[in-house]
């Protein structure tokens, strides 16, 4: 249990560091999506542990926050590249 919080924490931080040295959005919003899913992994591994089921809700909230950021983010990017050229 140690060894996998130990993990969890390091990768999280991992992420937050991409997410503050960029250098490009792309690389923020994967580095953003990859913390997102970290959370999710830890909230479901928390349900494991426990035997319940109260943070399904909580984690269709943060896979919806991801998606719909990483969507947005895209679609802000492929507009700023067509407007370049």
């Amino acid at each position: 249990m140690i060894l996998i919080m130990i993990l969890f924490g390091l990768a999280a931080l991992l992420s937050v560091v991409r997410i503050v040295r960029g250098p490009s959005i792309l690389d923020r919003t994967v580095a953003a999506d990859v913390l997102l899913t970290e959370v999710m992994c830890v909230l479901g591994a928390d349900m494991a542990i426990g035997g319940h089921t109260r943070n399904i809700p909580v984690m269709l909230i943060i896979a919806a926050v991801g998606v719909f950021g990483s969507i947005s983010v895209a679609r802000y990017v492929a507009r700023r590249d067509n407007t370049t050229t």
